[in-house]
């Protein structure tokens, strides 16, 4: 149990999950009760959600087993503790239970889901090796995850879209350290990942580039959300200074432990963005 819940990433998709959650509940649906929130359609796409989630976790350990015996070996579970071909069944197993899920809730939610499932598998099979390709992939696809809830809701959200821009913006940045962290087994099996086509210096500006638009989209937030103090003081506390922190470590990284550390950082910033839903009016 402990190695498939590795294997699917189990704290990744609770974070995933309460992101939902709080979309609803604070931005979606704020004028609603606790219980009247949870209803069971908004239960059909937490799973499906779930399902989605696990499923591309586990494509992505499939297909990435040469080069995480390189990278991370500590971390290998298909090929050891899963076969590879059971781990090829239940990835297709719980992405249909996603797609088919969500196609309960709607034709425009099923095709969202589906779409994802065919953008998971081709991100780890060959998007990923694509220079920026891949990074915008997955950036996208935590984008989708937040604007599919007011989606399902049939209740359009301007709060959604813009945390929706936040999770795009730090998702990429985050992928982008990653392939930084991972440069050397990438690099051995020839993927074309920012690092490996530009060199760590040349990425390290494109990354201040992305993080000065995220100080922008930030700023722009706090402006226009100026009245309400308790948010206004959250971001800037939970989430500037923390991206400022960022941008400091970056400029002084230059091993993997040194990205390995970013990667967290960049972690801690989504989960406290997030949660700033909670204080949002």
């Amino acid at each position: 149990m402990k190695s498939l819940l590795s294997l699917i990433r189990f704290p990744n998709l609770v974070i995933m999950l309460l992101t939902q959650v709080l979309v609803r509940l604070c931005l979606v649906f704020p004028e609603r009760s606790l219980a009247k929130s949870f209803t069971w359609p908004f239960g059909i796409l937490l799973l499906a959600t779930f399902c989605i989630g696990a499923s591309g976790y586990i494509i992505n350990d499939y297909y990435d087993l040469k080069i995480d015996r390189i990278n991370k070996p500590e971390r290998i579970i298909v090929g050891k503790g899963l076969t590879r071909r059971k781990a090829m069944m239940l990835h297709l197993y719980l992405s249909l239970a996603s797609v088919t899920l969500g196609t309960l809730l709607g034709w425009r939610i099923g095709l969202v889901y589906l779409g994802t499932g065919l953008l998971l598998w081709g991100y780890s099979a060959q998007l990923k090796k694509r220079m920026l390709v891949g990074n915008m992939t997955v950036a996208l696809l935590a984008a989708a995850m937040v604007l599919v809830v007011p989606l399902q809701a049939g209740q359009p959200s301007l709060a959604a879209w813009a945390y929706g821009i936040f999770a795009f913006l730090m998702t990429l940045i985050r992928e982008i350290v990653k392939d930084m962290e991972d440069v050397q087994g990438d690099a051995s099996f020839r993927c074309e990942t920012l690092p490996i086509v530009l060199g760590l210096p040349k990425t390290k500006w494109v990354l201040y580039f992305l993080l000065l638009c995220f100080w922008l989209f930030t700023g722009f937030v706090i402006a226009h959300e100026w009245e309400s103090k308790l948010l206004v003081v959250y971001l800037f506390i939970g989430v500037v200074l923390p991206s400022l922190v960022l941008f400091r470590q970056l400029f002084y990284a230059d091993r993997k432990r040194d990205f390995a550390q970013l990667s967290w950082l960049c972690k801690g910033i989504m989960v406290t963005g997030i949660l700033s839903m909670l204080v949002w009016h």
